[in-house]
């Protein structure tokens, strides 16, 4: 599949129907971020139409470098005092 990298001097429509709730929905949002709805609409379908392609690459390596790679997937981890302490912390929205 190829991606042509689009022309970014020029904009085109793209229009589509939408529910009043679901636009009422993302128009809040937006706002919170302090987007524009078009911004908002937009970022999220790039950030996921990047993760659909990316969830499709197919990654080919030597036999060699596959044998390795899961040979550091199966050394355990390493003590971490920091990341322990960080797991084991109240939550900041729980009631003590």
């Amino acid at each position: 599949m190829k991606h042509e990298t689009p022309d970014t001097s020029k904009r085109s429509t793209l229009n589509m129907r939408i529910k009043p709730e679901e636009r009422g929905l993302i128009d809040e949002a937006a706002r919170t971020l302090g987007k524009t709805r078009t911004d908002f609409i937009l970022d999220a379908a790039r950030r996921v139409a990047e993760d659909t392609l990316l969830d499709r690459t197919l990654i080919k390596v030597s036999p060699e470098a596959y044998a390795e790679f899961r040979a550091l997937l199966d050394v355990p981890a390493k003590s971490n005092e920091r990341l322990s302490e960080l797991m084991n912390a109240s939550l900041p929205w729980e009631i003590k």
